[in-house]
């Protein structure tokens, strides 16, 4: 079930709504927990991060249904191609609202195009600041200076192109406005020649085709390749692929081998079946680290977590010192919770120059606020529950059940000491009640989820 048709089943497409979020962090985790396709639903978790909506920055109508139209959007073309995920998204009444281009009209006297959607649409979504070699690395000219993939004139260039996009139908009482792409209105849009990385757009197209023109420029450049692919083997294998591991999957988003570019499903093919992401590499820049929405959700999936009324009465968990401190789709900014780039400063990550995103959420305060938080949703009674019988079977051998719950979260990633001292811990815990047997799963799932080597995805 669709975002879209689950919220208007549940009541939370009315007018009363128009104004709010109400619905959409119980859609988000409904889908995300019981979503039968778990690689496009994981992708879209991933594609959310690169292509950022964040309800922090959404206004306008219909703010819930709008936000919700725009995950059913990234999740419709998760596997198409590239091209026509990038105008989903920029004709998304969402992102017009979030990144200011809907709304945004040709120059006057007192005004301008905005530019903020020109400027992230290249900086953080299809080309990056620097041009790329085909394996990620930076291209420099002769003084080793990375050289810059656009100018101001080509920010200035595409928010003139950019202009005259607003509501299909604007309504204050019908939500089916937010679900529509945006549409043209001629007498808003700037006309008048312009020029997008050296591509001339004339004068002679209408705002839709020189959006139209703008995308192509934009999804056939060739950074998209190596920026986008790097991107997404970071959130879905590793945070620090080898430049031939981003090179192979940059060369199958360039063709997929039928001669077409930009097919997201090969994308996707080449970053998880790569040899660096199946071959287990213990290596100190090997891995990376969970990101708490993803170990929230991996718990909820692995132990049947199930609403018994259907309504998912979950809440946002962005508070970074009662919660998870990342909550799906509620980004601080555009930059997302953590930056691709991102080195730990002071730490021996930085002196061996190993990125970490993830690891912009980790410090002293979220992590225990994480620990406190799952032994709170471990424990989860009521309308909300996981389901734990396969492992109260094992309760009364503590052994065989921390192996159990450890092959099941961490791929059997846990090392002799810690499945011992896990072992020792839960086994000095009664197993004589079923409330006894209980305590030991529940400490068995939290202490494995607590364990570096499980933090640490390899």
């Amino acid at each position: 079930t669709t975002h879209w048709d689950w919220m208007t089943a549940q009541g939370f497409a009315v007018a009363a709504n128009s104004g709010n979020f109400n619905g959409v962090d119980a859609s988000l985790w409904r889908q995300w927990f019981t979503a039968p396709d778990q690689l496009r639903q994981r992708v879209v978790l991933a594609l959310s991060e690169i292509f950022v909506v964040s309800m922090t920055g959404v206004d306008g109508v219909f703010r819930g249904m709008s936000v919700a139209a725009y995950v059913d959007m990234l999740s419709a073309r998760a596997f198409g191609s590239f091209r026509d995920l990038l105008e989903g998204v920029a004709l998304s009444p969402a992102m017009g609202v979030y990144l200011d281009m809907l709304g945004s009209r040709k120059a006057t006297s007192s005004s301008q195009p905005d530019e903020n959607f020109a400027r992230e649409v290249m900086q953080l979504m299809t080309i990056g600041l620097v041009q790329l070699n085909v394996d990620g690395s930076a291209k420099v000219d002769a003084s080793g200076t990375p050289i810059p993939t656009y100018q101001q004139d080509d920010v200035g260039n595409l928010a003139a192109v950019f202009t005259g996009w607003t509501y299909d139908g604007q309504s204050s009482t019908d939500p089916a406005c937010v679900a529509r792409p945006m549409v043209n209105v001629a007498a808003n849009f700037s006309s008048g020649d312009k020029k997008v990385l050296d591509v001339s757009v004339p004068a002679s197209l209408d705002g839709a085709g020189a959006m139209r023109l703008a995308l192509d420029t934009l999804a056939n450049h060739a950074n998209v390749g190596p920026f986008i692919g790097r991107q997404l083997i970071q959130r879905l294998v590793t945070s620090n692929p080898s430049p031939a591991y981003v090179k192979r999957v940059a060369q199958a988003f360039n063709d997929n081998g039928s001669g077409q570019r930009g097919d997201m499903k090969a994308v996707v093919r080449a970053v998880l079946l790569d040899a660096e992401a199946r071959i287990l590499d213990t290596g100190p820049g090997a891995g990376k680290l969970r990101e708490p929405v993803l170990r929230y959700i991996q718990w909820g999936r692995s132990f049947g977590l199930h609403s018994t009324s259907g309504a998912w009465n979950l809440i946002e968990t962005s508070n970074p010192s009662t919660k998870l401190g990342q909550s799906p789709l509620r980004s601080p900014s555009v930059f997302n919770f953590f930056r691709p780039g991102y080195v730990p400063p002071n730490s021996t990550m930085a002196v061996q120059k190993l990125t970490a995103p993830e690891f912009q959420l980790c410090n002293e305060v979220t992590l225990a606020s994480y620990l406190n938080f799952m032994q709170a949703q471990i424990a989860l009674t009521g309308d909300v529950t996981p389901d734990y019988s396969a492992q109260l079977a094992l309760a009364s051998d503590a052994a065989a059940l921390v192996r159990q719950v450890a092959l099941l979260m961490a791929a059997g990633g846990l090392g002799d000491a810690t499945l011992n001292t896990i072992s020792s811990a839960v086994g000095k815990i009664s197993a004589a009640s079923d409330a006894g047997r209980l305590n030991r799963v529940q400490a068995a799932i939290f202490l494995v989820m607590a364990s570096p080597e499980y933090l640490i995805q390899k």
